[in-house]
């Protein structure tokens, strides 16, 4: 009886093998397709014709008013030795004052004793926080007026005898620049308080142009914001790295990503229109973070999830004024 069975199987087996895998495809689709209610999940989605499902997160923007500004108007004449002129244009009476050879981590710390300790509101509670590590201070005992953009000159004394502050990476910064409200009053108007501007100045060691490396605004709050440019298009034609900087060659642009100095720039040229850069028309509001391109109008923006100046994902975006203040803007050119 085995014989028989084992002689039948062997002369229909082909017809065995396919009925086997025959039931194994069926069994499988039904699964896959979920016949069978066990709810297996399935991706059949084309990447290219799919629409955007998801929606950039817009950043809720909180709109503060900063009465502070510093400019350096001759960054190319500025050195340790010669000085550097600095230009405040504040919309209140403020005080300004200068700290040379600044301890690096002491600032820093200073920082963050403003968030967790003590508000940083006058020159003496910056002093509090450095422990006085600095080489040289220079206050103008004349608090200066309002949109008054008078030009200030700080220098170090002869006596000092410094005209470098070492190799990279420093322990002290050339410059600290630190701008206050003069006017108790004011400090509680303002949400923000005090600005803290650090400025590289050319020495001995590196003969890099003047500029501003880093700006800290602090609020009154307790927390501290770094100032970053956002890169815009411009009607005139868009700067090189050299027209931005005077007096700065390619060998300087080197040092300076040497030594961790240089700011950002953008990778590519912006457009020589403030209109928006993928139609043309609207004007451009909405910043993209984290590049900081601003080259979207209210219409284009909700149609890209990555930059079209660098292609980088688009994490947050904010607009630059809302849709009633650029009413009010048309009706008043109107």
């Amino acid at each position: 009886m085995a014989a028989v069975f084992l002689v039948t199987l062997y002369e229909y087996s082909p017809l065995f093998y396919i009925a086997l895998v025959s039931v194994c495809f069926l069994v499988t689709s039904a699964l896959v397709l979920g016949w069978f209610g066990l709810g297996v999940p399935v991706i059949l989605r084309n990447s290219e014709g799919t629409e955007s499902s998801t929606r950039v997160l817009k950043k809720r923007m909180r709109q503060v008013k900063n009465p502070f500004g510093l400019e350096i108007p001759h960054p190319a004449a500025a050195s340790v030795t010669r000085g550097v002129t600095l230009t405040p244009d504040c919309l209140e009476d403020c005080v300004l004052t200068c700290y040379w050879g600044c301890n690096v981590q002491k600032l820093h710390e200073a920082l963050q004793k403003h968030v967790y300790c003590f508000r940083i509101k006058t020159p003496q509670a910056l002093e509090d926080a450095l422990y006085n590590e600095y080489l040289y201070k220079q206050q103008h005992l004349q608090s200066i007026k309002k949109n008054d953009k008078a030009e200030k000159y700080c220098q170090l004394p002869e006596d000092a005898q410094v005209v470098d502050f070492g190799s990279v990476p420093r322990a002290r910064y050339p410059l600290v620049a630190l701008l206050t409200l003069a006017d108790e009053e004011d400090r509680e108007i303002y949400d923000i308080i005090a600005m803290v501007a650090v400025i590289h100045v050319p020495d001995e060691s590196y003969r890099l142009s003047c500029r501003i490396l880093y700006q800290y605004l602090l609020l009154a709050q307790g927390q501290y914001h770094d100032l970053k440019q956002l890169f815009m298009s411009a009607n005139s034609p868009a700067p090189s790295s050299s027209d931005t900087f005077p007096g700065e060659s390619s060998s300087d642009r080197g040092l300076l990503e040497k030594a961790g100095l240089a700011g950002d720039e953008p990778e590519l040229q912006e457009e020589n229109s403030k209109d928006c850069v993928v139609c043309q028309n609207g004007p451009v509001n909405w910043v993209l973070l984290p590049c900081r391109h601003t080259c979207l109008c209210d219409g284009c923006i909700k149609y890209f999830q990555q930059c079209p100046m660098c292609r980088q994902f688009v994490q947050e975006s904010f607009p630059l004024c809302s849709k009633k203040e650029q009413d009010e803007d048309e009706s008043t050119h109107v």
